[in-house]
């Protein structure tokens, strides 16, 4: 059985979701780089990656063996638990999936809102985001991120319960690279409850692999990174991702 295809860049919040989850389960794969927006052989605008993916996003996902593809992070979350039985992290129990599912939902215009307001601007001067929609945005996570303080948080050690789920590696990919050991966006002092989630996440299988990158590019909150700096990162982080894979039992 060939192992499963991840398209994608390691410095993509959900690509970093999905491949954590996979390295979180000892599930071999292979990445291979994919160059957002571009219509190069490698780019996500190219005909062959249309073919398989025609919203031309990261992640995407192909089984060598069924030609089976599938796109958008959280829709990949699931197909994979649900394909190998993953219950742990996407329980069966309807009550208890549909609260995964409820933070899944909650999650794309909430808490991705970190990428559009805070790290997207710094590092992609090219896409002239509007203050305005950078401004709103940073309003929308403030407020999600009181949500999670207050409420889902508040009543359980992970946000769909006590127990480690998908919502989990979803919600942390944005939010945790905020952190000052990351990317040093977002001050977390007013929230204790996602503080002490997101050292809770840290010492999840796979973090510090998936993470790598991040811990390459270091602070961006006083001087944005390079595009080649990050393609450096990039390619480093794949290279550490690959020998954790290669580590894995057979």
């Amino acid at each position: 059985m060939q192992p499963l295809i991840l398209y994608g860049v390691p410095f993509s919040q959900p690509v970093r979701a999905v491949a954590w989850l996979l390295l979180y389960k000892q599930m071999p794969f292979d990445m291979v780089l994919i160059s957002p927006g571009s219509k190069g052989e490698t780019g996500t605008r190219h005909p062959t990656f249309l073919a398989k993916n025609p919203a031309g996003t990261i992640p995407t996902i192909e089984e060598p063996d069924t030609g089976f593809t599938l796109g958008e992070a959280h829709a990949i979350l699931c197909y994979l638990s649900n394909r190998h039985g993953w219950h742990d992290v996407y329980p069966t129990e309807p009550r208890q999936r549909a609260r995964v599912d409820a933070y899944l939902h909650f999650h794309h215009r909430n808490l991705r809102e970190a990428s559009i307001g805070l790290v997207a601007p710094k590092i992609r001067k090219d896409l002239n985001i509007p203050e305005a929609t950078q401004l709103a945005a940073r309003s929308i996570l403030g407020r999600a991120l009181k949500v999670l303080e207050s409420s889902w948080l508040a009543q359980s050690r992970y946000l769909a319960g006590p127990q480690l789920t998908l919502a989990d590696f979803a919600a942390y990919v944005e939010i945790g690279q905020l952190q000052p050991c990351f990317t040093n966006l977002q001050d977390f002092e007013p929230f204790p409850n996602i503080r002490r989630w997101l050292d809770d996440m840290k010492r999840v299988d796979g973090h510090e692999t998936v993470h790598a990158v991040l811990a390459e590019l270091g602070a961006i909150d006083r001087e944005a990174p390079s595009m080649d700096k990050i393609r450096s990162a990039n390619i480093s982080a794949l290279g550490t991702l690959r020998e954790a894979i290669a580590r894995m039992d057979p």
